[in-house]
């Protein structure tokens, strides 16, 4: 209701409700007592869009819930997973450190895996959401690939007769060199198929992949967004309502953290216990809520 300035319209809502984005768990984001369906339905009687916008942003808070969930419950790795790796370091610290070394690098690897999964489940298909399109799977794609027929191709958005490929940046290591082929490939399918490729890519910084994927989607006159130009095209797609989305809980983030990054690495202490995983970064310190978990084979698929 703030996002889009109905407060007025709402005065059973209270005022001090948290934001979104703040220290408070997300589970604590919820009003008791209130009954939800006359709520949406007057919303979406007042603005246009305003049941995407929810959707986009249910879909959103449902992923922070998981995560915090997989950070409470992801259980702890065991030496049976991690052991032979001492062999690279044995000797260089004492096997008590060591073992401690290789079981917290584990479980680091191991939550970050999952926010990588969960991250690729909510990042395109919330923009494709909020610009109107849609995104779809390489079974039920349209989008077929040359080389073979029988195959299609997974499609970040698909908007009317136009086929998204976005991407928060392209890096000079981008993918092995099969996968970097088919990225290649990707705008001379579409085009194939009847659809128009549109290449998104939010962070500008420039490098020779960059510049070949542009180059790969030039030759097959497809439309490249880049940076800020990347931003404002899907502003404009997405229209007055979801333009609010997208730049509050996409754009504006995802910019802080970049622009806050630097080249030196800060310090940073992990501590667990039965209750608690605490992070210190620098001066700041962030606890997060264990569950009863015990170590088990099963946390996490091997690298």
């Amino acid at each position: 209701m703030r996002d889009l300035n109905l407060q007025s319209e709402f005065p059973e809502l209270p005022a001090n409700f948290p934001a979104f984005f703040s220290k408070a768990h997300p589970k604590k984001l919820g009003i008791a007592n209130l009954d939800f369906h006359p709520l949406i339905e007057r919303l979406i009687g007042l603005t246009p869009d305003a049941d995407t916008y929810f959707s986009c942003l249910a879909t959103l808070h449902k992923s922070r819930l998981k995560y915090m969930k997989i950070l409470e419950h992801q259980p702890k790795p065991t030496m049976d997973q991690v052991g032979p790796r001492a062999l690279l370091q044995y000797g260089f610290m004492s096997p008590r450190a060591l073992a401690g070394f290789l079981l917290w690098r584990k479980w680091i690897f191991d939550i970050d895996n999952r926010a990588g999964q969960e991250t690729g489940y909510l990042f395109e298909p919330i923009i494709a959401h909020a610009i109107g399109g849609f995104p779809v799977s390489a079974r039920r794609s349209p989008v077929r690939r040359a080389k073979d027929k029988n195959k299609g191709r997974q499609i970040d958005c698909i908007r009317n007769k136009r086929a998204y490929e976005i991407k928060l940046r392209v890096t000079i290591a981008a993918s092995g060199q099969g996968r970097w082929q088919e990225e290649l490939e990707f705008p001379r399918d579409c085009v194939k198929s009847g659809y128009k490729p549109i290449l998104i890519v939010l962070d500008p910084t420039p490098n020779p992949k960059l510049m070949e994927l542009i180059a790969a989607f030039e030759r097959q006159n497809g439309e490249t967004y880049i940076g800020e130009r990347a931003w404002s095209h899907l502003e404009k797609a997405a229209g007055e309502t979801m333009s609010i989305f997208l730049e509050n809980y996409v754009r504006m983030p995802i910019q802080e953290v970049l622009l806050s990054s630097t080249d030196n690495l800060p310090n940073i202490s992990f501590t667990m216990d039965d209750t608690n995983f605490v992070v210190v970064v620098g001066n700041e310190r962030v606890s997060f809520e264990r569950a009863a978990v015990i170590s088990n084979d099963e946390g996490s698929s091997e690298a």
